[in-house]
């Protein structure tokens, strides 16, 4: 039993719940997912289920898509609605201000991640740091914010459509503008609605995720290239040898997975002028 499926999380469940589930209904313990959902959230959860785990990395760090609430005027502990008032200021917005904000958190920004993320500092999570009321340096990364829109705004709500670069803390990006417009502001709902190259109109309930739910192997490497190869190429794939200069991948640059039969044999990448290895799936 090998494939992708696409699931709708619902609010109240963490993402390992999610698997557990998929792991009782499909009868298989070989489940994982790629890219956590908070409890709370909502939206697309892309599984791999069997031989897909192993390429799940390629799904995880594809670019997201969310549509979140912001909620001005109240901080929270954790930066989203779960966590304790920590700090609350008037508000007094405008549309047009936080269009004005918008402008500094587009492209290539910095991002201090949250307390209650699943960061390594000092070889332990952060979460569980902050479970025992720490609170430890963290150093800035760097995120990229493709898109940022404002589709809504209520006087102390705006709705934000954000498409990201994995590893973007959508809370703290909240969280920045409200420190930006200078009322402070925490994430009230979240929503992904685009991850891994599959839309929610593509994703399941989870009370009607069944085998037939299944999507082909190829599906968890939709977002990188795709090159079909012949019967005397796969040989070579299937025991991990590069491919020369006239295997007719020459154009390929970066990454690119290798189909044979419809089904992934591996994923290769560019090294001077051949093509090596990354990750050869079992046989």
């Amino acid at each position: 039993m090998n494939g992708v499926l696409v699931v709708d999380k619902p609010p109240g469940m963490t993402s390992h719940d999610v698997v557990d589930r998929v792991r009782r209904v499909l009868g298989t313990r070989k489940v994982g997912h790629a890219g956590t959902l908070d409890p709370d959230a909502t939206g697309v959860l892309v599984l791999g289920i069997g031989s897909a785990t192993r390429l799940l990395d390629y799904a995880t760090q594809a670019p997201k898509r969310y549509l979140a609430v912001a909620r001005f005027g109240t901080a929270t502990s954790t930066q989203d609605a779960s966590g304790e008032v920590i700090e609350t200021r008037p508000v007094d917005l405008h549309a047009d201000d936080v269009e004005t904000a918008l402008k500094r958190f587009r492209g290539a920004i910095e991002q201090t991640p949250p307390m209650v993320s699943a960061v390594k500092v000092g070889g332990e999570r952060l979460y569980r740091k902050a479970r025992r009321g720490e609170e430890v340096a963290r150093a800035a990364r760097t995120v990229t914010i493709y898109d940022l829109e404002l589709t809504a705004f209520s006087g102390d709500e705006a709705t934000l459509d954000v498409t990201c670069s994995a590893g973007t803390y959508i809370r703290t990006l909240i969280h920045d503008l409200g420190a930006e417009l200078g009322c402070g502001a925490h994430m009230a709902t979240l929503r992904r609605t685009e991850a891994a190259g599959f839309r929610e109109d593509e994703a399941l309930p989870l009370d009607d995720v069944t085998v037939d739910g299944l999507r082909p192997l190829t599906d968890a490497v939709r977002t990188i290239r795709q090159a079909t190869i012949d019967d005397g190429a796969a040989l070579l794939v299937k025991d991990g040898r590069r491919l020369p200069p006239e295997s007719d991948l020459e154009g390929v640059d970066g990454l690119v997975a290798l189909i044979h039969d419809g089904d992934v044999l591996a994923v290769y990448r560019r090294a001077g002028d051949e093509l090596v290895a990354e990750k050869v799936m079992p046989r």
